[in-house]
């Protein structure tokens, strides 16, 4: 993990510089400022941005901001994302994460995925408190790939703390050297597992207990569970939306040891507020611990986009110039 805390002076000059572009940009529309963004990325401190090229040049599996500018007068944490987006709540923290995760890649977001959102609001949300999304709290999230579903999934997701009075934590984990035999790691190396979308891609009637569509009636794509280079592999995995081929009994206790090693191996990283963590999605995988909800506006909440290394990728698969993958 590499972590740099910046100073008082640098926190400053970043909310000066958020709160310049926000105001310069209303109504704040993320996706149709993101490029004037970027180009504003190049005023952070030169620590900060030579920190972030560093570590991605490195590919650092985490990478963590810390002393990052909240509001003194920050708004009560919103009841869900919707709310957030009505209430325009945590705008400035928003430009704040997008200014810093422009520097390690490009921001996108899903169609799919809370509107089309560039950034997401994750925060308990009644009614989903099972459930296997970011709104849920007393169930655990489970270490996962980000969308390990799509050939586009972000190679970073970054999460920028604004509120976690209860210390809640984000969990990691990586394949280490010696985690798996060989011989495993032979069968994971292969293209013999189906990766399906987590509920959070799927559409599910408002009243409804669990999603409407069965994991299997999923589109999905096959192809293997490590990846890249041999020495350090690449990491797609997913235990709740990850199975092996249909009666390929060796693959299937392949992904069970494999899943068994990566949570024997749980690293907790607690997020405080002004604390931004970049996964690289490629090299570690992430969940989120049980908590138990106030609904009071004091709950957890982070700010999260994903971001790629290439833009272009995206563009080449969805035949569109658009940060927005359908």
């Amino acid at each position: 993990m590499s972590r740099y805390v910046l100073d008082n002076s640098e926190s400053s000059h970043i909310a000066e510089i958020a709160d310049k572009f926000l105001r310069n940009h209303q109504p704040w529309r993320p996706l149709a400022a993101i490029d004037d963004l970027r180009t504003e990325a190049e005023e952070l401190p030169v620590g900060v941005r030579k920190f972030l090229v560093d570590a991605r040049t490195r590919e650092d599996a985490v990478i963590t901001l810390a002393n990052l500018p909240v509001s003194p007068d920050l708004a009560p944490t919103p009841a869900g994302w919707r709310d957030a987006e009505r209430e325009e709540a945590g705008r400035l923290e928003e430009v704040t994460l997008l200014l810093c995760a422009s520097v390690l890649g490009d921001p996108f977001s899903w169609a799919n995925q809370q509107d089309g959102r560039l950034v997401h609001d994750v925060c308990p949300s009644k009614g989903m408190e099972d459930s296997l999304t970011s709104a849920s709290s007393e169930t655990q999230l489970t270490l996962h790939t980000e969308d390990v579903f799509h050939a586009c999934r972000g190679d970073y997701v970054a999460l920028m703390c604004l509120r976690n009075p209860d210390a809640v934590g984000t969990t990691v984990a990586r394949v280490l050297p010696g985690m798996l035999p060989e011989g495993v790691m032979d069968v994971l190396r292969q293209s013999r597992f189906r990766f399906y979308p987590d509920d959070s891609h799927i559409t599910v009637p408002a009243d409804a207990a669990a999603p409407a569509v069965a994991l299997t009636d999923r589109p999905y794509e096959q192809g293997p569970v490590l990846f890249g280079p041999a020495d350090d592999h690449y990491l797609r995995i997913d235990p709740d939306f990850t199975v092996a081929v249909p009666g390929d009994t060796e693959a299937e206790e392949a992904l069970r040891l494999c899943s068994e090693a990566l949570a024997a191996a749980t690293e907790r990283l607690v997020l405080e507020p002004g604390e931004a963590a970049f996964l690289d999605n490629y090299r570690v995988i992430h969940g989120r611990e049980v908590f138990t909800p106030r609904y009071d506006g004091k709950d957890r909440w982070l700010k999260r986009t994903s971001m790629v290394r290439d833009l272009r990728r995206s563009y080449v698969h969805e035949r569109s110039r658009s940060r927005v993958l359908a």
